[in-house]
């Protein structure tokens, strides 16, 4: 198992097989996905088959998003973490920021906590030169989040039917952003 990066409160590692219940508990619920086309998975098979990708990105493009794990507990928190996305924007590839919690741990700081040593792990271990990432318009919390780690409002776009913000950072700003 490969832990990627250690916080204050949380392991960043690879996702594993072994995490189908905490994906399913994340990924069935519907607030969750609330900003994410209202589509939660209905079975542990479908969670099996999202940690699969994400291994396969790992091997085929070098990086994916990561299990959040409490320190303390032990507990599958959700993921964060970089990816290379090259279907939600139509017009160009980029590695793209992203986290997702379970509803208990919501409002605690760890999406927070957890982008920014994504963006760390981005700028200085890959040596990227530039992040982006995307939130529905109407998602106050997520919005926040990213424009509080320092990512800028580019512009907006159309994702599923539905307007969504495009966000940036490149390593240079990142430099100079106090975290």
């Amino acid at each position: 198992m490969k832990i990627f990066v250690e916080t204050n409160r949380f392991l960043l590692r690879e996702l594993l097989e072994d995490d189908v219940e905490g994906m399913y508990a994340l990924d069935s619920d519907p607030e969750v996905h609330q900003f994410l086309g209202n589509s939660p998975i209905q079975s542990k098979d479908e969670a099996l088959a999202i940690i699969k990708n994400i291994r396969w990105q790992y091997e085929a493009k070098g990086i994916g998003r990561w299990a959040i794990i409490d320190k303390e507990t032990n507990d599958f928190v959700g993921w964060t973490g970089l990816k290379y996305e090259e279907k939600l924007r139509e017009d160009f590839s980029y590695y793209d920021l992203g986290y997702r919690l379970r509803k208990e741990y919501w409002g605690k700081g760890i999406a927070t906590e957890t982008a920014l040593a994504s963006l760390e792990y981005g700028f200085n271990e890959m040596n990227l030169d530039e992040i982006g990432a995307a939130a529905d318009v109407k998602h106050a919390a997520s919005n926040k989040i990213l424009q509080k780690i320092g990512l800028r409002l580019v512009d907006t776009f159309v994702y599923d039917s539905e307007p969504h913000y495009w966000y940036s950072l490149k390593k240079t700003d990142w430099a100079k952003h106090p975290s």
